[in-house]
């Protein structure tokens, strides 16, 4: 079975995807799964070893048609068996019947996607991402993968660590989308934390510069690993040997999610019930800033408020969060 897997989004959905594959991959165990995503999002095969292949797909860039019509030609080329693919748009069941593969699944959006799909599934946004990507596989697959799996083996526990990856992507942040507290915030966590003599361990990736540098300028006594991780993999390994990691709603979360990792999550504007599993290892951490329209982002709007009450969260509340749970 040659399999075409088509999800665009960020690293964080593509590991959300994974449990797809996974699933995919235990019904059909000799398949190649092709997957077609954002450049920026690559990475994700570093993960595992479910992806064959990759198709770079711009979907963001100025020339977003010619990057689908480049999608659909490489479609053709594949002499694919099946393709499935996420994403709510009516026209995508468009493009999968232009790449001419015999079997096509995607989410229900109307008419054209019953008449144009093998199997058309509703799409449930009210759950968990991992659950949501993978109701597009039940019409294929009874095997059932709720979490994501990564190819990294357990690793051997620091002890009284925890490690601390404060940041988000700075493409959320130049958009408007402001998801995690402050930098003052994180370098008043990191001192409570050496005050109750907790072995403090820094991580954060190249958008991460300006955060780290305030930390750093701010607050002393921990375990500097900025700089140190070079791939989602690295810092997958070094999250598998912390006992807690404290983050932010960003990729790493995820990672921490399949290395079972104990994980603490500030969460703001979006909903912890969708992007975190219903699992004693993952505590969102959240202001109790009684917002009417909370979590608005994505859902309401856009971009954030300027208010930002619902990240008025201080370095007490994080390090009580873990406290609670000690």
């Amino acid at each position: 079975m040659n399999i075409l897997a088509i999800n665009f989004g960020g690293i964080g959905d593509e590991i959300f995807f994974l449990p797809a594959l996974i699933s995919l991959k235990k019904e059909y165990p000799n398949s190649k799964i092709t997957l077609a995503l954002e450049p920026r999002s690559k990475s994700v095969k570093d993960l595992t070893n479910i992806i064959d292949d990759l198709f770079l797909i711009d979907v963001k860039g100025k020339n977003k048609y010619a990057e689908l019509l480049k999608l659909v030609w490489l479609a053709r080329q594949g002499k694919f068996d099946m393709v499935i693919s996420s994403g709510g748009n009516k026209l995508i069941s468009v493009l999968l019947f232009m790449m001419g593969i015999k079997k096509r699944y995607g989410y229900y959006t109307g008419n054209l996607s019953e008449k144009l799909l093998t199997a058309s599934v509703p799409l449930n946004k009210n759950q968990y991402a991992c659950a949501m990507y993978h109701d597009l596989v039940t019409p294929i697959t009874n095997h059932k993968t709720y979490l994501p799996e990564i190819d990294v083996e357990p690793q051997e526990k620091i002890p009284n660590s925890v490690l601390i990856h404060p940041g988000v992507s700075k493409m959320s942040v130049q958009k408007g989308m402001i998801k995690t507290v402050t930098a003052d915030v994180w370098a008043e966590t990191i001192d409570l934390l050496v005050k109750k003599g907790k072995h403090v361990i820094l991580a954060g990736g190249p958008d991460d510069a300006e955060v780290i540098e305030t930390i750093r300028n701010n607050t002393k006594g921990f375990e500097d690993f900025y700089g140190k991780t070079r791939s989602l993999k690295d810092l997958a390994v070094l999250i598998g040997k912390a006992e807690q990691f404290i983050c932010s709603d960003s990729a790493p979360l995820h990672a921490a999610v399949a290395m079972k990792t104990k994980t603490y999550v500030i969460f703001g504007p979006t909903d912890d019930k969708k992007l975190i599993p219903q699992s004693d290892l993952v505590t969102a951490i959240k202001a109790n800033d009684n917002c009417p329209i909370k979590p608005c982002l994505w859902e309401h709007r856009q971009t954030t408020c300027e208010k930002l009450d619902c990240l008025k969260i201080t370095a007490e509340d994080i390090v009580s969060a873990l406290d609670t749970d000690a």
